[in-house]
């Protein structure tokens, strides 16, 4: 009894071993390092379920990012696009994402919006990538990004870059 009490925390410990670095692994690609002076490149997947794959990064001030948003899924545009808005420190991402209710024209990014935010990619649809590359602010906190197509950021479509 002893020695199959002992096989089975054994397996449950290298199963959590396994666990913790699998977790492990999809962290460093919203957190990995680029050389001084380069462009550090954040993938992120935006899918039917009206989610983001990756939803927080962490950059230095200053510093140099580039996201690029591929759109999973099989629905057009018109009827499941994703973006990538990021927004000021302190704006309201629920105000942005009423405003963007009306904003076909302009990939869901409110113009009257164009001074609370901070970069946004145009609207993807399924199996389409967008993109944009963005200074990081100087300013330390937690700034907010979320896709204003919508009903996406209601349901959950939405992240925090933070500045430290």
């Amino acid at each position: 009894m002893k020695i199959a009490s002992m096989v089975c925390v054994g397996v449950l410990a290298v199963m959590s071993a396994d666990a913790v670095a699998a977790q492990t692994k999809k962290a460093p690609a919203a957190a990995a390092k680029a050389p001084a002076g380069a462009v550090r490149t954040v993938e992120i997947t935006g899918s039917e379920t009206m989610k983001y794959d990756v939803t927080t990064i962490t950059a230095k001030p200053g510093e140099k990012i580039r996201v690029v948003l591929k759109a999973v899924g099989s629905m057009p545009k018109i009827a499941m696009g994703h973006n990538f808005v990021l927004l000021k420190l302190g704006v309201s991402p629920l105000e942005v994402s009423n405003a963007a209710f009306n904003a076909r024209a302009t990939d869901f990014v409110p113009a009257e919006m164009k001074d609370k935010i901070i970069a946004a990619t145009k609207l993807a649809g399924g199996g389409e990538t967008v993109e944009v590359t963005f200074t990081a602010p100087t300013k330390l906190g937690s700034y907010d990004y979320l896709c204003t197509f919508p009903g996406h950021f209601s349901q959950g479509m939405k992240g925090t870059l933070t500045v430290k």
